[in-house]
């Protein structure tokens, strides 16, 4: 599984704000074609029972496309499902206690807004972290944006874990946030809208960017 995650170069996210619980398969299936190997699912204010059936829906399609499942928020229910790994914010508490209830061999990753929880990560040992938000975005509303300075001192903090910078991270805005140092990307609602609408040009466009 570290293979993959540190392989990636797009993480994508089927976020509930944006996907409707029909379209959460037909998105899926968008995304791992488009070649995600490391894919969440975020199902903010969604019922528990319903996080664990849309999980049910896209678990195996990532296990057939050789891709990680990564579930937000849920370490319960992460282990319950089988999910490759879980993904928790700084309101989590301690990784420690997360790993207690999802085990050794799930991958746990970690939301960082500064170097200084980066260096909390770090510590903590986390499998990877998030980075930002870089820009504004309204899949995180009211958050500030972090900016693009920080991006190679959070890298050289990190060492060998893996970074994906995320927020507001787009086609338009990926030059410069590869410029400022990122090696891995979240893109979350201009991907989503992207495979959406069959824009395959901008698509491909954004993957040359990423691999090149």
């Amino acid at each position: 599984m570290k293979d993959i995650l540190a392989g990636c170069r797009l993480y994508g996210i089927v976020d509930m704000g944006y996907v409707r619980p029909d379209e959460v398969a037909q998105c899926t299936r968008r995304l791992l074609a488009l070649g995600v190997r490391v894919l969440q699912l975020r199902a903010k204010g969604v019922p528990l029972p319903e996080v664990l059936r849309l999980a049910r829906v896209v678990l195996p399609l990532c296990r057939d496309a050789g891709a990680l499942f990564i579930l937000n928020d849920y370490p319960e229910a992460a282990a319950e499902v089988g999910a490759h790994g879980v993904h928790v914010g700084q309101d989590a508490g301690p990784l420690a206690a997360v790993r207690r209830v999802v085990g050794e061999d799930l991958l746990v990753g970690r939301s960082t807004h500064s170097l200084e929880q980066v260096r909390g990560a770090v510590a903590e040992q986390a499998d990877y972290i998030g980075f930002g938000p870089l820009f504004p975005t309204g899949t995180k509303p009211g958050r500030p944006a972090i900016g693009l300075l920080d991006i190679r001192e959070a890298h050289r903090l990190a060492g060998a874990m893996p970074i994906f910078c995320i927020g507001g991270v787009n086609l338009e805005t990926l030059p410069a946030v590869l410029a400022a140092g990122a090696h891995r990307v979240v893109v979350v609602s201009w991907l989503l809208r992207a495979c959406a609408e069959g824009r395959d040009a901008e698509l491909r466009r954004l993957l040359e960017l990423l691999t090149a």
